[in-house]
């Protein structure tokens, strides 16, 4: 993990998103907390992540989710090179969406 972020704010922040509940919370947590452009490019980076594990082509990505090449690569290599946080939480999605 990149130490430039483990601050005791950041890990603040990541308590305050654990203790959410359900979508609604989450909506008026991310709501307050980002502007809606910031959330939007969060989700957009989720999207292109899910579709690069499907092994979607970049030009496809860009078309659907509006991603610039740039971004796509750029989650790509946090994808292949990073500390697996995309591949731990769509193992859990898998497992959720299973169960309902």
């Amino acid at each position: 993990m990149n130490k430039k972020i483990m601050t005791k704010d950041v890990e603040n922040l990541f308590k305050a998103v654990l203790c959410l509940k359900d979508i609604k919370e989450c909506y008026a947590f991310f709501e307050d907390i980002c502007t809606i452009n910031e959330l939007l490019s969060l989700s957009q980076r989720f999207e292109v992540a899910r579709m690069l594990r499907e092994k979607k082509t970049y030009l496809e990505i860009a078309q659907k989710t509006g991603a610039s090449t740039a971004t796509i690569s750029r989650v790509n290599r946090s994808l292949n090179y990073g500390n697996d946080g995309y591949d731990l939480v769509f193992g859990r999605l898998t497992d959720v969406n299973k169960n309902e």
